[in-house]
C-alpha cells in the first residue's frame, strides 16, 4: 500500500550498546503482553460513498455480479484449503516471506511466524509485537528484516508515534535473529534517510545488502530532505548483523534543481507522481539485474556491483500509469511486469469508470543486450471482473508460478481478491483462476483485501490485511509442473533462479 501522507518520524541510529530493554521484541501468545499494538500506524477510516454508489453495490449483490460481504468465490480450479484469522497483532496485515516450512507474515503491528508444514492446517509459531507501518519482511538464513515507514520516538519495539519534523524520530530497517523461530530476537536497527517503505534483499555468502526503498521528503523533515532521488544500500555481516550500516546511497534519477531528475509530475505530468525516490525494487541476481518501480517512473538496471547499481534503461507512462508501484521480472529475464498502484490502495479503481488499462499491471519486455537493453511496452493486464465501488481494488503484490516455457504469475489486487494470470503472449495476457471475497462493507468504502498472494512450493499463500493468513491450492495442468520446484527460501522481491540449483 502507498501512503502519500503518513505522519513521519525519524531518529539517530541506537547503537548497539541501546539498553536491551529498548530492542527487545515482546513475544505474544493468543493475547498481548504489557505491552499494546500503537493505533499510530492504522490505515484509513471506512470512507462513506454516494447514495447511488451503495445501491448500485447492493444492486451487484442481488444480482449475483458480485458477492456478498464476506462471501467467498473462486474459479473451479481454485481450492480455498484455509485461514487464520488476525490475533494477538490487530494492525493492518502486510507483506509475506518464506524460509523451510515457515511462512513470515509481515503486520502494521509487528509479524507473525507460521508453521505451514501441513498447508491445510498451518500453526502459529510465533507473534512479535513491533509496531511500526509497513513491516514489510523478508529473511535469509537466521535473519529477518522488517521495514519501517512511520515515524517513531525511538527504534525500540515498544516507540510510539512521534512527527518527522522532530530531529530525534526514528524509521528506517530492524533486524531480527531467527535462529530460534518461536523465540526471534531483536538484534540491530539502521535508520535510512524517509524511512524504509519496502526493502529488497541481495544475498551474499558473507554480507546481505539491503536496498531500501523509500519517497515523499520535505523540507521540513529533518532527515528526509528533497531530491531524495535515489535509494539507501545497507550491509549486514551475516556473523555481526549488529554491525549493520548504510554503506552508500546511489542516486537513481540524477538532475539539478531541488527536485532531481525524475517524473515531475503533475502540472507536466497531470495524475502522475512525481519521482521522489522508488517505492519497491526486484532483483534477479542469477542476472545481475535489477527492476524498480519508482513513482513517476520504471527502471532497469544492473547490481553487479550491488553497492553501486548502475540503471539501464528508464520508461514513463504519463497516460494510465499514476504510481509505479512493483516489478517482477518473468524466469528468462526477456520481460518485465509493473503494476500501477492507482489511488494509492485505498480507492475502488476495478471498475468500469476507470477502465481495463489503468490501475493495471504493464507489461514490457526487454530488448538488446548488456548496457543496451531497453524496455518496450508490450501490453495492459487487469482483473476481468469489476468490483464495488465499496471496495479497494487495483493491482498489488505477485510472484510468479515456476512452469518451464510458461510466463505465469499470481497476484494480489486488494478486495479484487487473488488472480492467476498468464503473459506468455506478452500483447494477450490472460486470467487462468481467481480467488475472491465479497466487499468488507456494502454501503461504505473499508480498506482490506489480499496485500500478497504468492506461491510457494506447491501453494499459493496470501495475506489478507482485515481477514488474515488464507491458503489456496491451484489444481490446472498449465501450473501443475510447479509444483516439482522446491524452494528453501523464497523472497519474491529477490527472484530466485527456480530451475538451477533448487
Amino acid at each position: 500500500m502507498t501512503l502519500l501522507n503518513e505522519p513521519r518520524t525519524r531518529r539517530r541510529r541506537l547503537g548497539v550498546a541501546t539498553a536491551a530493554a529498548g530492542l527487545l521484541a515482546a513475544l505474544l501468545t493468543a493475547v498481548p503482553a504489557a505491552a499494546t499494538p500503537d493505533p499510530g500506524d492504522t490505515p484509513a477510516p471506512p470512507k462513506k460513498v454516494s447514495k447511488s454508489d451503495a445501491a448500485d453495490t447492493q444492486r451487484a449483490i442481488r444480482d449475483g455480479r458480485i458477492p456478498a460481504p464476506d462471501e467467498i468465490v473462486h474459479s473451479d480450479n481454485i481450492e480455498h484449503l484455509g485461514n487464520i484469522p488476525k490475533d494477538a497483532l490487530p494492525g493492518t496485515n502486510s507483506d509475506l516471506a518464506f524460509q523451510g516450512k515457515y511462512a513470515f507474515a509481515g503486520n502494521y503491528d509487528g509479524f507473525r511466524i507460521f508453521d505451514i508444514s501441513n498447508p491445510k492446517k498451518p500453526e502459529t509459531v510465533a507473534q512479535v509485537l513491533c509496531p511500526g507501518s509497513q513491516n514489510d519482511v523478508s529473511v535469509s538464513g537466521d535473519l529477518l528484516f522488517l521495514s519501517t515507514d512511520s515515524s517513531r520516538s525511538d527504534s525500540s519495539c515498544a516507540s510510539t508515534t512521534q512527527p518527522a519534523t522532530e530531529k530525534s524520530s526514528w524509521e528506517g530497517m530492524k533486524v531480527f535473529d531467527i535462529s530460534d523461530k518461536r523465540n526471534p530476537r531483536y538484534v540491530a536497527a539502521v535508520e535510512t534517510a524517509c524511512g524504509s517503505h519496502t526493502h529488497t534483499l541481495v544475498p551474499e555468502r558473507r554480507n546481505v545488502y539491503i536496498y531500501v526503498s523509500s519517497y515523499a521528503p520535505s523540507a521540513a523533515f529533518p532527515d528526509c530532505q528533497p531530491p531524495h532521488d535515489g535509494i539507501s544500500v545497507i550491509k549486514v555481516p551475516r556473523k555481526a548483523p549488529q554491525k549493520a550500516a548504510v554503506v552508500g546511497f546511489p542516486v537513481l534519477f540524477p538532475g539539478e534543481g531541488p527536485d532531481g531528475g525524475g517524473n515531475p509530475g503533475p502540472p507536466t505530468n497531470p495524475g502522475v507522481s512525481k519521482t521522489t525516490g522508488c517505492h519497491d525494487i526486484t532483483v534477479l541476481p542469477s542476472e545481475d539485474l535489477a527492476a524498480g518501480a519508482c513513482m513517476g517512473d520504471g527502471i532497469l538496471f544492473s547490481i553487479e556491483d550491488p553497492e553501486r547499481p548502475k540503471v539501464i534503461d528508464r520508461v514513463q507512462d504519463n497516460v494510465n500509469f499514476a504510481f509505479w508501484h512493483s516489478a517482477t521480472f518473468n524466469q528468462d529475464a526477456d520481460k518485465v511486469v509493473f503494476t500501477d498502484e492507482l489511488g494509492a490502495g485505498l480507492g475502488a479503481t476495478c471498475n468500469a469508470e476507470i477502465g481495463p488499462n489503468r490501475g493495471a499491471d504493464g507489461i514490457y519486455e526487454i530488448k538488446g543486450r548488456g548496457d543496451k537493453r531497453q524496455l518496450v511496452f508490450k501490453s495492459y493486464y487487469k482483473i476481468p471482473r469489476h468490483q464495488a465501488d465499496t471496495e479497494n481494488c487495483v493491482a498489488h503484490n505477485g510472484s510468479l508460478i515456476p512452469v518451464k516455457g510458461k510466463d505465469l504469475m499470481v497476484q494480489a489486487w486488494y478486495q479484487g481478491g487473488v488472480s492467476v494470470w498468464d503473459f506468455t503472449d506478452s500483447a494477450k495476457p490472460k486470467e487462468i483462476a481467481y480467488f475472491e471475497r465479497g466487499p468488507l462493507s456494502a454501503d461504505q468504502l473499508v480498506v482490506g483485501g489480499s496485500w500478497s498472494a504468492y506461491y510457494y512450493n506447491g501453494h499459493i499463500y496470501s495475506n489478507d490485511m482485515v481477514k488474515g493468513f488464507d491458503v489456496l491450492k491451484l489444481n490446472d495442468k498449465r501450473t501443475d509442473p510447479a509444483k516439482r520446484v522446491r524452494l528453501r527460501e523464497l523472497n519474491v522481491q529477490t527472484q530466485p533462479e527456480y530451475f538451477n540449483g533448487h
